[in-house]
C-alpha cells in the first residue's frame, strides 16, 4: 500500500470517527432533553420552581465516553432542545443555570475519568463533580442567577427567601436559602446521578472504554 493510499485510508477512518462522535453527541443530547421534560419537584428540600430530573445521566455518560468537551456540547444541545420543546418560564435563565451547573458536574468527572479509565477513577470523578457542582451552584445562584431572575421576572429577592423559609425555618436571607436549600439539592442530584451511573457501569463498559 502506497503512502498516499494509507493517508486516504486514515482520513476516511478519522472522518467516520468524527461523524460517529457527532451523531452520538446529538443522540445523547436528545435523550437528555426528553429526560429533562420528566422533571419533578422536591418539596421537602427546595421550592417548587426548582425541579429534579435525570437529564445529566446521558451527559455524564457522554463525557465519560467521548471526553469533557463532548459533555459540554451534549449539555448545550439538551438545553437548546428543551427551549424548543418545552419553552421557558424563566426567560431562559433556568436553562442557563442548568447548563452552567451541569457542566460543573460533568466536566470535572470527564477530565478525571479520561486520565485513567477505571471504575475507581469514575467514582472519584463523579465525587469531585458533585462537590464542584454544589460549590459553583452556590456562587452562581448568589451572584448571578437569582439576582438576574429577580430583575428579569420582577420577583423581589425576599420572595425567594420566603419560599425557603416555608421549607426550612432557619432560612432568613438569600445566603441561608442557597446554603440550606440549593446546595443540598445539588449535592443530592449529583449523588443520585452518580449512583445510577455506577450501577450501570458494567453494562456501559464497552461504550466507556474502561477497565
Amino acid at each position: 500500500m502506497s503512502n498516499e493510499a494509507a493517508a486516504k485510508g486514515l482520513e476516511r477512518t478519522q472522518n467516520r470517527s468524527k461523524l460517529r462522535t457527532t451523531v452520538q453527541i446529538g443522540m445523547l443530547g436528545a435523550v437528555s432533553a426528553v429526560l429533562m421534560l420528566l422533571s419533578f419537584p422536591v418539596p421537602f428540600l427546595v421550592p417548587p420552581f426548582v425541579k429534579m430530573d435525570f437529564s445529566e445521566l446521558p451527559v455524564l455518560i457522554g463525557a465519560f465516553a467521548m471526553g469533557p468537551v463532548a459533555g459540554v456540547f451534549i449539555e448545550l444541545i439538551k438545553n437548546l432542545l428543551n427551549l424548543v420543546l418545552n419553552g421557558s418560564t424563566t426567560g431562559g435563565i433556568g436553562e442557563l443555570s442548568n447548563f452552567v451547573i451541569g457542566c460543573a458536574f460533568v466536566v470535572p468527572a470527564g477530565l478525571i475519568y479520561r486520565r485513567n479509565k477505571t471504575k475507581k477513577s469514575a467514582l472519584i470523578g463523579m465525587g469531585c463533580g458533585t462537590v464542584f457542582m454544589a460549590a459553583l451552584g452556590c456562587l452562581s445562584n448568589a451572584f448571578v442567577m437569582f439576582p438576574l431572575y429577580s430583575t428579569v421576572m420582577g420577583i423581589p429577592m425576599e420572595q425567594f427567601v420566603a419560599m425557603g423559609t416555608a421549607i426550612n425555618s432557619a432560612v432568613d436571607n438569600l445566603f441561608t436559602f442557597i446554603i440550606l436549600c440549593m446546595a443540598p439539592f445539588n449535592l443530592m442530584k449529583g449523588i443520585v446521578i452518580s449512583l445510577i451511573t455506577f450501577l450501570l457501569y458494567k453494562r456501559l463498559r464497552v461504550l466507556l472504554k474502561g477497565e
